[in-house]
C-alpha cells in the first residue's frame, strides 16, 4: 500500500492524518485493494453495499439504466475520490444504481462500519475519520445539487455551457480536461449524443469553444 501513499494523502477521508498513521489505519480498517478491468461491474444494482470505495487509479462511474436500456451517468469518481459512501451510510438494502469501472482501475474497499465505529484498539484517529466522512457527504450533496443545475437548463447548449464553465472554473484555466468521452458526456447531461455533438460543433464554429477529444478551451467572456 506504500506505493499509493501519494494518492492516499490527498484523499479527503484521511485529511489531517500523517502518512505513517494512514498505513496503520488501513490495517485497522482491514482495507482491501481490488483491481477492475474497463467496463467491469464493481457493484450491481440490487446489491446490499456495506463498503466505501476509494479510487486509487482509473475512473469509476455511477450509472442508472431505465427499463428501455437508456443509461444516465449520475457521477464520476476519479483518482482519490470516494464512491458509494452515501448508500453505505444510509444502509440502503438494495443499491439503486450500478457502479462500473470506466477505465482499468484499482480500488480500495473499506467497510463503512469500521470507519464510523471505534475499533478495539481505540485508534485515536477514528474521530477524525468520522469528521472527514461528514465533510465528504456534505460535499457530495453540493455536487448533486450542481448536477441538478445542469439538468434544469432547458437546452443542450445551456447544459453544455453550465457544465464546461464549472470545469473551467475548477481548473482555473481556459484550457481544461473533462472526465468523459462524448457518449459519457451525453449520458451525464441526459441528452442525445448526436444533438450534443452538433451543438458542440456549432459552438466551435461560433468561436465559443475549441476541443480535441476531452480537452476543451472556453471563450465565453
Amino acid at each position: 500500500m506504500k506505493d499509493f501513499l501519494p494518492i492516499l494523502k490527498k484523499v479527503e477521508l484521511f485529511k489531517g492524518i500523517s502518512e505513517d498513521n494512514i498505513l496503520l489505519m488501513l490495517n485497522c480498517l482491514n482495507a482491501q485493494k481490488r483491481q477492475y478491468n474497463r467496463k467491469q461491474t464493481i457493484f450491481m444494482i440490487g446489491e446490499n453495499v456495506t463498503s466505501v470505495g476509494i479510487v486509487l487509479t482509473g475512473n469509476v462511474h455511477i450509472i442508472k439504466e431505465d427499463i428501455f436500456g437508456n443509461r444516465a451517468i449520475l457521477a464520476d469518481s476519479g483518482e482519490g475520490d470516494l464512491f458509494c459512501e452515501s448508500f453505505s451510510c444510509s444502509q440502503t438494502e438494495k443499491l439503486p444504481v450500478t457502479v462500473v469501472a470506466a477505465t482499468d482501475s484499482i480500488v480500495l474497499m473499506i467497510n463503512y462500519r469500521r470507519i464510523i465505529t471505534t475499533c478495539s484498539s481505540a485508534c485515536e484517529f477514528h474521530s477524525r475519520l468520522v469528521e472527514n466522512m461528514l465533510g465528504i457527504l456534505a460535499y457530495k450533496n453540493i455536487a448533486l445539487n450542481r448536477k441538478v443545475d445542469y439538468l434544469s437548463k432547458r437546452t443542450t447548449r445551456d447544459k453544455l455551457i453550465e457544465f464546461l464553465s464549472f470545469h473551467q472554473e475548477q481548473a482555473n484555466d481556459n484550457v481544461f480536461t473533462i472526465p468523459f468521452n462524448r457518449q459519457e458526456l451525453a449520458d451525464y447531461l441526459c441528452v442525445d449524443r448526436s444533438a450534443m455533438s452538433n451543438e458542440l460543433s456549432k459552438m466551435r464554429d461560433e468561436g465559443l469553444i475549441k476541443f480535441e477529444k476531452n480537452k476543451f478551451e472556453l471563450f465565453l467572456d
